[in-house]
């Protein structure tokens, strides 16, 4: 077993403080959802955690098995088994999709262990088949003129063929229809496992009619103020999040600004 752990973690964006203290600790074999009120912190904490470099860590700790994360460049954090599914996956003109994945699994394997191109091309047409993606999309370049949905098919097809040991999936259902949620909630099933855990932020129940967390966490105020089951989500998605203000005092001037 693989173990995530953050420790009170603060983090920045020009000087503003965003994350104010968040504990959470992430094994394999669990599936984690993060929810909250907008601009209190979530996807800042999804950037902080891959080293995104707009977001200064000013105390804390995040250690993978024993690693201090916050000591490794983005490369190495991804080599090391961190994946980030991103809200907004960026464009990458003159790089195919199967090019990018070929160079991303190797980048984790030692050299002279590559994967090879007939076993590449048999995993990714397998895995191409499963989300339900056209073979032709393989070929395109890395997300240029992709629609939305496909984008967040794209994340999870390359969270499959990486294999990482942490998925962190920011609003991975935002802006999809409800086939499309489908697949792409099959496809972190297909994953879930002793070798795999996945730390998911959404603001909607209905991912998680698909996909039942171990655990649901409510981040408020920059940090995790509330942690239960997956009863929690579905109290939320009946109550939404007054209760849980009353319940802690929160006044809603309290919370922060994060930026996308």
């Amino acid at each position: 077993m693989a173990t995530l752990e953050i420790k009170d973690l603060h983090v920045e964006i020009d000087g503003k403080e965003i994350l104010k203290g968040v504990n959470l600790t992430i094994n394999t074999n669990e599936i984690h959802a993060i929810m909250g009120p907008n601009g209190t912190g979530k996807s800042t904490l999804a950037s902080a955690i891959m080293g995104h470099p707009k977001y200064e860590v000013t105390s804390g700790e995040i250690i993978l098995d024993g690693e201090n994360v916050l000591e490794m460049e983005v490369d190495e954090r991804a080599q090391a088994g961190l994946f980030l599914a991103m809200q907004y996956p960026s464009e990458i003109p003159g790089v195919t999709n199967a090019d990018f994945l070929r160079s991303a699994i190797n980048a984790r394997r030692e050299e002279g262990q590559e994967i090879s191109l007939m076993k590449f091309i048999r995993e990714l047409d397998k895995t191409m088949e499963f989300l339900e993606m056209p073979e032709e999309m393989s070929q395109r370049y890395l997300n240029e003129g992709f629609s939305g949905g496909e984008k967040k098919r794209n994340e999870i097809l390359q969270m499959m063929m990486i294999k990482p040991t942490f998925g962190i999936l920011d609003e991975i259902d935002s802006g999809l229809d409800i086939d499309a949620l489908k697949v792409v909630s099959k496809g972190i099933n297909e994953m879930r496992g002793e070798g795999f855990g996945c730390l998911m932020i959404t603001h909607y129940q209905r991912l998680l009619n698909y996909i039942t967390p171990d655990h649901v966490h409510v981040m408020m105020q920059g940090k995790v103020v509330k942690s239960g089951g997956a009863e929690l989500a579905q109290r939320l998605e009946a109550e939404g999040y007054e209760w849980i203000k009353a319940e802690l005092g929160i006044q809603d001037t309290d919370v922060v600004t994060e930026e996308a």
